[in-house]
């Protein structure tokens, strides 16, 4: 059924040309002067929120907040539109500088380091080209659904996370406390990863590579070896876990703090608040260096890596479908995980950066496009990455099979020579110098490419050691490491701003200045982040990697498609979004919000929380006598840690629902959201919307826009009700 709006416009647009001129003459001074006036009436019919958290404070509408003298002017245009701003009621919220900039920082954001070191391994390992299947079918039903939910409810209550969820119902206030505190814990490792970016991009100016060749153990006489644990496994192994990490045994046994990684952490950590000092008016502008510059050293790699010999193995190897994986329910489990995590979505960072936008921003097309942004953007590095990894694998190739032969040859020339009774080894007979066939290396392409690693095993491993075999290694390393740098700190904005804008939005400490909040954040963080400091520090790292975010998100964003779809109300919710957009969101998106997006959430909840009971859980140790990693099981107090970081982030949403049933008040956030509905709908020409067949059997919406699934569980509440929850 057609849009009854869209329908207005077009009748406008082909019948009252004539009057064109003269409705837009009176649009703009109308917009000029948008002042209430005493005794002025609202409109005669009701249209989006109805809940008293959700009242039109614009201009013409009497609420019950007091005197709310919004009015809406030209501040600089959105798609030719006029952008409206609060004036005079409401303390003006901080907004983006341009466009341009909220869409720098939300891709900065959501285009992270996973895109580079976990999207590629992810492909190749599950089916190659086969996975895009379910990871472009969890991208539609979960990914861009909740990133799309998110810039909307951002826009439409111009708060963060706790802010928003409480607004929406006080009952629901623990999302965006669980939120914050996701964001928080996750701002404590995230930064480790940036700490060991800048260590290894310091060592890249050094005339010879550290980790190009084995270091040297000397002795009292003078003389030397090279390290036996480097030669046992290899210089970019040996540089990773025991000149970086310092890494120890296992868990239990921390040594000796790491000096190195503690003074990059806290030059990190003072980059980032130097970053947010001034909130999005200084991380706005140094988004447009590190938003961009990771794809300018992309296609630098992405150039030169077609060149490299064996590139093609490389890309064969990614991208050739395996299309029995499919089956693997596996498989999309770790593709929705990906999709979920790669956006960045429950975080409470989108929430944030879009409640600095303009009340009329286009957030259905921002969605949309920072969305398949980021996944082209993990494609593309998939390119880059496995066409490198290829070079590596033949190089490697290359040189076992030399080896072998090599090797093979000195045997058979010794042979000839045993059998010929020349040069025979002092106590070998010929017989057996001519069947002692010594152990000859294994080569296999196929096996080198499947050794490619997932995460820091990548980057700082894999990918070096085939920046080692390129001419002017320095310079192809200063890049790759800049570049994982400037991933990683815009991604840590997003993060920490989803807390510091929490904070601000509830009031806790109301005469700090955002600029001193921030210090002592990221103070705190810093204090910290030293227990990844030490040579246990890289295990801790993945406790926190593999359980601070993972179940508490899923869990999050479950609760937010739930408090939008069965508390808010998918109509009030469609309704506010054809004010600030112009255009009704699509009925495909309505079906997600309320069917698909939780359903595919709880999936996989599921399917980890199985796989893990299964499976077990455990972290790779670095054995120093063979060279290589062994999986260890997480000690009694790893597992409390574990339930402590899950069940901090989650335990507050039913907390703050129990606590506000029984009259206790968690958060105090009586302010009103500002949406100037009216002014919105007379800009856009709205007409009410009329609840179609589709909507009422699919949404049990009614004509009076109650909504329920089996009976009327939304609409307008009454004043007695309201009073409860306040």
């Amino acid at each position: 059924m057609a849009n009854t709006a869209h329908l207005v416009r077009r009748q406008s647009s082909r019948d009252l040309n004539p009057q064109r001129s003269l409705d837009r003459l009176e649009m703009k001074e109308m917009r000029g002067r948008l002042v209430v006036e005493n005794g002025s009436t609202s409109l005669s019919y009701n249209y989006g929120a109805t809940n008293a958290a959700f009242d039109d404070t614009s201009p013409g509408n009497n609420t019950k907040i007091g005197k709310v003298t919004s009015t809406s002017k030209l501040a600089g245009s959105t798609d030719d539109r006029d952008r409206f701003k609060p004036e005079g009621g409401e303390e003006e919220r901080e907004s983006w500088d341009s466009k341009l900039t909220f869409l720098l920082a939300t891709i900065g954001y959501a285009v992270g380091l996973g895109n580079v070191w976990r999207f590629p391994y992810l492909a190749q390992k599950n089916g190659g080209g086969a996975f895009l299947i379910p990871y472009f079918i969890m991208l539609c039903i979960e990914g861009i659904p909740i990133f799309y939910l998110e810039l909307a409810i951002g826009q439409r209550l111009r708060k963060g996370a706790i802010g928003v969820w409480n607004q929406v119902s006080p009952r629901l206030g623990g999302i965006g406390i669980a939120s914050a505190v996701v964001s928080f814990n996750v701002a404590l490792y995230y930064n480790t990863i940036i700490a060991w970016c800048l260590f290894y991009f310091a060592q890249s100016f050094q005339s010879q590579l550290p980790w190009a060749e084995c270091p040297q153990r000397f002795f009292p006489n003078g003389s030397y070896i090279l390290e036996p644990e480097c030669v046992t496994s290899t210089p970019t192994q040996y540089f990773w876990y025991r000149t970086t990490l310092m890494v120890s045994e296992d868990i239990n046994s921390p040594t000796a703090f790491n000096w190195k990684i503690g003074i990059a952490l806290v030059i990190a950590w003072i980059l980032v608040y130097m970053c947010m000092i001034k909130g999005i008016a200084s991380s706005g502008k140094v988004v447009y260096v590190t938003a961009t510059f990771p794809y300018i050293v992309l296609i630098i790699f992405f150039f030169r890596g077609i060149t490299l010999k064996g590139c093609t193995d490389g890309l064969r190897h990614l991208f050739t479908p395996k299309w029995h994986t499919l089956s693997d329910p596996v498989v999309w489990l770790e593709a929705g995980t990906q999709i979920f995590f790669s956006l960045g979505l429950a975080f409470g960072g989108l929430i944030a950066f879009s409640s600095y936008n303009p009340v009329n921003n286009n957030c259905s097309r921002d969605a949309i496009m920072v969305s398949l942004t980021n996944c082209f953007t993990s494609m593309f590095a998939g390119i880059v990455v496995f066409s490198v990894i290829g070079f590596k694998a033949t190089m490697s190739y290359e040189k076992c099979l030399e080896l072998r032969n090599a090797t093979q040859a000195a045997w058979e020339e010794a042979s000839a020579a045993a059998r010929a009774g020349i040069g025979t080894a002092v106590g070998t007979t010929a017989a057996a110098l001519t069947t002692a066939l010594p152990d000859l290396p294994e080569c296999d392409l196929q096996k080198e490419l499947d050794s490619s690693a997932a995460g820091t095993g990548l980057a700082f491993i894999i990918f070096t050691e085939a920046i080692n075999q390129f001419p002017g290694a320095q310079f192809w390393s200063v890049l790759f490491f800049l570049m994982l740098f400037t991933l990683g700190i815009d991604s840590q904005f997003g993060t920490l701003e989803g807390v510091v804008t929490s904070i601000v939005d509830m009031k806790l400490f109301p005469n700090l200045r955002k600029e001193v909040l921030t210090g002592v954040l990221c103070l705190i963080c810093c204090v910290i982040s030293m227990g990844f400091s030490h040579g246990a520090g890289s295990y801790v790292f993945v406790l926190f990697d593999n359980f601070s975010g993972n179940f508490p998100l899923l869990i999050i964003a479950f609760f937010e498609c739930i408090a939008v779809a069965y508390v808010y109300g998918l109509k009030r919710f469609a309704d506010d979004i054809e004010l600030m957009t112009g255009s009704r969101p699509h009925l495909y998106w309505l079906i997600c919000w309320k069917y698909l997006s939780p359903l595919a959430m709880l999936s996989i909840l599921t399917a980890s929380i199985l796989q893990i009971v299964l499976e077990g859980s455990g972290y790779q140790a670095w054995v120093a006598e063979k060279g290589v990693t062994e999986r260890h099981e997480w000690p009694v107090w790893g597992l409390v840690l574990i339930a402590v970081l899950i069940l901090v982030s989650v335990l507050w949403i039913p907390a703050v629902c129990i606590c506000r049933m029984l009259g206790y008040h968690v958060i105090e956030d009586s302010e009103k959201a500002w949406f100037p509905a009216a002014d919105l709908r007379e800009f856009h020409g709205i007409v009410p919307h009329e609840v179609t067949t589709a909507e009422t059997l699919l949404f049990c919406i009614r004509e009076d826009g109650s909504e329920g699934l089996c009976c009327p569980t939304g609409g307008p509440a009454s004043s007695d009700e309201e009073d409860d929850d306040t």
